[in-house]
């Protein structure tokens, strides 16, 4: 199977290191030889039809720090240029969330959709301002459109609310969908002010140095407007969503909560009326009421009650196995119609 990696930052290199290391696995358990036939990141491309030395590609991003470095030849290529021009059943877009305008990614992707190819991504921006559209041109366009990295990383938030809860209907969830805004919060719960926990989180490498992405409660809201269209079968965008971050939650609103029995959480909230992202009172015996970087999300099914996921909601190797449960889940569906096809001719 070949691919087109776009961005080769942590998750990327993550996702190469993560095919290094399952080489034999994937042929031996799924029938998968992998091979990156394209790479880009922000100084240029590398590419071989044969499949890119991924360990080279790796040691020459480390001490170059651009692929383009791959190859003695400096060949100018966009992006778009090589996803209509090179062969591959799949493209891998990981490029920075955008969550003004989704670019470049819808791009991307919906140029590749158009081409043929599949693809996975785990940039946010496109499925949170363009769900509908993008899932329609897969379908007019025979292709799969794959995201599962896009919700709780490594966690199988999505896969659990679709495969596992089939047969019931889900009427409403709420949960924890990011983990630096836990961690903060977890961190004032132990005395710091929010200031303070930011700071810790930073060195942790948890924040980023502008984090208002996550603190002022954008990744939630992307992240719930995703699963509301994906599980609720809902047509949403983040601009649905109603937001509020957790940069003004005090100590002393978390002293209040706790003689309460309480904790305060960013929580993200759906049902058939409503799309919210806010902090909120949860008690200390809910199971949602995790602690650190976690991720927790309780769904409410007609039939079948509460259940709750709890996992890493991120982390390169997490969400790079993410990618991997997906190309897995595109090529039993792609061996699935040669078997029909070879059926009926």
């Amino acid at each position: 199977m070949r691919l087109i990696l776009i961005g080769f930052g942590v998750v990327g290199q993550s996702f190469a290191k993560l095919l290094l290391s399952r080489t034999a696995d994937l042929y031996n358990l799924y029938g998968i030889k992998p091979r990156v036939v394209a790479c880009i990141d922000n100084g240029g491309s590398a590419l071989s039809p044969q499949g890119l030395d991924l360990n080279r590609l790796l040691d020459v991003k480390r001490t170059k720090g651009t692929v383009a470095s791959y190859q003695a030849r400096k060949d100018k290529f966009d992006s778009i240029h090589i996803i209509e021009n090179v062969g591959a059943e799949v493209l891998i877009e990981l490029t920075p969330t955008n969550l003004k305008d989704g670019e470049p990614g819808i791009l991307h992707i919906t140029t590749a959709m158009k081409c043929g190819k599949n693809v996975i991504t785990v940039n946010k921006g496109p499925l949170a301002l363009a769900f509908p559209s993008l899932i329609e041109l897969a379908r007019f366009n025979n292709v799969n459109l794959r995201f599962s990295g896009t919700v709780g990383g490594g966690t199988s938030i999505l896969e659990f609310a679709k495969r596992c809860l089939r047969g019931d209907r889900i009427v409403s969830f709420r949960g924890i969908l990011n983990g630096t805004t836990n961690y903060i919060l977890t961190k004032m719960e132990d005395g710091l002010n929010f200031q303070d926990a930011l700071i810790d989180a930073k060195n942790k490498g948890y924040a980023e140095k502008s984090p208002s992405l996550d603190v002022d409660g954008f990744d939630a809201a992307a992240k719930l407007a995703i699963m509301a269209n994906w599980i609720m079968g809902m047509k949403v965008t983040i601009k649905d969503v109603n937001r509020s971050g957790i940069s003004k939650v005090k100590l002393s609103d978390m002293q209040l909560a706790q003689k309460e029995g309480k904790a305060i959480k960013l929580i993200a909230k759906c049902n058939k009326n409503s799309l919210d992202v806010k902090p909120t009172y949860v008690s200390k015996i809910d199971p949602i009421c995790v602690n650190g970087t976690l991720n927790a999300v309780t769904f409410t099914s007609e039939h079948s009650g509460q259940q709750t996921i709890i996992g890493r909601g991120a982390g390169g190797i997490e969400t790079a196995s993410a990618i991997l449960r997906d190309l897995i889940e595109i090529k039993d569906t792609l061996t699935e119609k040669q078997t029909i096809r070879s059926l009926i001719f």
